[in-house]
Parts: structure tokens; C-alpha cells; sequence
């Protein structure tokens, strides 16, 4: 799939204008291979998130071949995966009703789209929706287990079972529960990570067994977060795990613990274009509009700034960090505190710069360039935008 868009084999990431996004080929097969080795160890499927890449390539490398399974985050990411045979798919954001026709045109295309909610109010216009369009849409009820954002808390038991009940009156199909341990990315202890994939897995199936008391239908028991992910030692009762940030990585999951800095495949390609010498700051041409405003290390142990700095080769420079970031303008800079020394680099020389959240720096971009070991690129990969 990949296009190589007037690259050749010798074409090396020297000869790219910036900023420019990179993916290292290598890094992203281990990556993938790592998480299909953690599911398959645990007996347990995954279903890979693309909301990360927004690539019809990038989602055939990590999947291997249609139709799935798999997970997006926006109904363009459902159509355009849709469209290309990836049609196992689940939509991981509570649907609004005025996206249901929406939902059932992508459904009459193929395309076995599951929704999820967590309202009773949702739950209503769904059943409504249902009767009216024929379409016995499966839905999933996202649970709350860890009070991180939407959700229905895995004990409420009286609410779990009216939604379930008005999905299935009301003509829908109640595929089952799922759910987004999404505190655990304030977490950086190997054991509290276990714990949280432990409690994640507790209280999900609590919420399982709650509809299957009242008689209602339960198939599917869907969890997901990459630090949980890789860091779950049983998942038993678990039907799938999700998860999308872990084919690429990035500074918030190495300062969670479940990477290193050297698993991190995104970079962004810069150019120093001057200096501030009395202020031992260097500039280049990647500011946020190529990096993201994304600040996601300021709360833990290590605060990389903007963006963790390395030579054109990926190598890190010891605690230089993109210390600023304007729209077009990159503040390279030691980390305060750390008393490093910044490297002599002259105007025109490339670093590479890597992101804090993986999915908003790539979001930044039209594409991707496919490196090699040797710095080649390999391949462009188109990336998509849009709701």
C-alpha cells in the first residue's frame, strides 16, 4: 500500500524538507510484535486502535489483513477503514444520537461497526433509532472502572440493567461491556500497573455478570489502555483487549514504564535555522504546529518539555529538550536543572525530535516517512484527518 511518492531506496532523511514526521519501520514491527506476543500469551484477542495512525498502511502493517478486528475513534476513521476491508470494527466514543443514520449507512456498506454508550438517555434514542431504521445496531455499554472520564460505574447495577434492557426491547443487539482504564497513565510502578490491569479486570466482569443475571446478553468483554495492556498478568473472563499508542510510543509511556526511550518509533525531522547564544537556546524550524502543544510528561518524574531532542541518527543528546515551542518555532534548550551542555550545532544540521503523545504529534501531519535502519526511506504512508 505504501507509496513511495518520488522516494527512492537511496533517498535519505537528509534530503527531506521540514519538519517532517518519521517512522521507524524496525521499532514499529517490534512494537507490534510485542503486543500480539502479550495477548497471545494471555489468551486473549486484540483489537489495535487506529485512532493513533490515521493510516490505511499503517493499519495493514500492524493487522496483517482485513477485516479486523480493530478500533477507531471517529466515524471518518470508521468509513475509511471500512472502505478498505478493515470492517470488524468498534467506535470507542459514546455515539450521539445524530450520528446514528450515520452509523447505519456505514452498516449497509459492510461494514460491522459496534457503538458504545453510557447513558440511559443514549440508550432511548438508540432503541428509537433501531425500530425506526430496521437496524439492530450491536452496541457495547462502556463501563467506568476506574473514575477517569465517561462510563457507567461497574457497580451501579440498577442503570446497567435498564440500559440493557431498553437496547434489547428496543430492537438493538447488547454486545456487551468495554471499558478504558485511562488512570493508569498517572501510574509508573510495574506493580501498580498490575493492579490497575487487575482492577480493571475485577470490575469489568462484576458489570458483565450483573446483565447476565438479569438474563441479558454479554458476549463481548472488551478492555483497554497500553499500560494495562502490557501489564496484565491474567485475562481470564476477557474477551479483548484494545489498545493503539504502543505501535508507535512515545515520552508519556516511557515515563510510565511500559517502554523505553529506544521503542519510540515517531520522530519529527527539524533543521536548526539559528541561536540565541547568550541564552544557550538553539532554533529550529518544528514548532507546535509540527510537535502538538501536547505537555503530557510536565506531571511526571521526568518533564521533557516539548519534545526530547536527538541527532539525525535517533541518537537522544543528553537532556536537550525543545525547552519552547511557538507555531513555526522550536526552542531547543538544556532541561532546567540538569546542568547539561548543549551540542554545537550550526545552522542547516537535522535533529530528530521525540513526541511527548504520539497520536497528537502525528496529527499535525499529512504522512509519514517509512526509515530504514540505514536513515533510507522506504515508503510514504498517507495519513488521514477529520470526524
Amino acid at each position: 500500500m505504501g507509496r513511495k511518492t518520488g522516494m527512492t531506496a537511496q533517498t535519505k532523511i537528509g534530503s527531506l524538507s521540514t519538519p517532517s514526521l518519521l517512522l521507524d519501520r524496525a521499532r514499529l514491527t517490534h512494537n507490534a510484535a510485542r503486543m500480539r506476543a502479550q495477548a497471545a500469551g494471555l489468551g486473549v484477542s486484540i483489537r489495535p486502535h487506529l485512532k493513533t495512525a490515521k493510516s490505511l498502511d499503517a493499519a495493514a502493517f500492524v493487522l496483517g489483513s482485513p477485516p479486523g478486528p480493530a478500533t477507531v475513534s471517529t466515524l471518518k476513521e470508521a468509513e475509511m477503514f471500512g472502505a478498505a476491508g478493515i470492517t470488524d470494527l468498534l467506535y470507542a466514543v459514546c455515539i450521539s444520537p445524530q450520528k446514528l443514520p450515520l452509523v447505519t449507512a456505514l452498516s449497509r456498506r459492510g461494514i460491522d461497526l459496534k457503538i458504545i454508550l453510557d447513558s440511559v438517555e443514549t440508550a432511548e434514542a438508540v432503541a428509537v433509532h433501531a425500530k425506526q431504521s430496521g437496524d439492530a445496531l450491536p452496541v457495547l455499554i462502556e463501563i467506568d472502572v476506574d473514575d477517569h472520564r465517561s462510563g457507567v460505574r461497574w457497580n451501579n447495577r440498577d442503570t446497567l440493567i435498564r440500559i440493557g434492557r431498553l437496547l434489547a426491547d428496543g430492537g438493538a443487539t447488547l454486545q456487551g461491556v468495554m471499558c478504558h482504564s485511562g488512570e493508569s497513565y498517572n501510574l509508573h510502578d510495574a506493580g501498580a500497573l498490575a493492579a490497575a490491569a487487575e482492577s480493571e479486570r475485577v470490575r469489568i466482569l462484576e458489570a458483565a455478570e450483573t446483565l447476565r443475571t438479569a438474563g441479558l446478553s454479554c458476549p463481548a468483554v472488551s478492555v483497554g489502555s497500553t499500560p494495562t495492556a502490557l501489564s496484565a498478568r491474567s485475562y481470564d473472563g476477557i474477551t479483548e483487549v484494545r489498545a493503539g499508542v504502543y505501535m508507535f510510543f512515545d515520552l508519556v509511556q516511557a515515563g510510565i514504564g511500559v517502554c523505553g526511550i529506544g521503542d519510540i518509533a515517531l520522530s519529527v525531522l527539524a533543521t536548526v535555522i539559528g541561536h540565541q547564544r547568550d541564552k544557550n537556546w538553539i532554533i529550529t524550524d518544528a514548532g507546535w504546529m509540527a510537535l502538538s502543544a501536547d505537555r503530557g510528561t510536565a506531571d511526571q518524574a521526568v518533564d521533557h518539555y516539548y519534545g526530547l531532542v536527538c541527532d539525525a541518527d535517533g541518537q537522544p543528546y543528553r537532556d536537550l529538550v525543545v525547552l519552547k515551542a511557538n507555531q513555526e518555532h522550536g526552542i531547543l534548550a538544556a532541561r532546567p536543572g540538569s546542568g547539561a551542555n548543549i551540542p554545537d550545532l550550526k545552522v542547516g544540521d537535522r535533529v530528530r525530535i521525540l513526541p511527548n503523545h504520539a497520536c497528537a504529534t502525528a496529527a499535525q501531519h499529512d504522512q509519514y516517512h517509512l526509515i530504514e535502519p540505514d536513515n533510507s526511506v522506504s515508503a510514504v504512508w498517507p495519513r488521514f484527518r477529520g470526524w
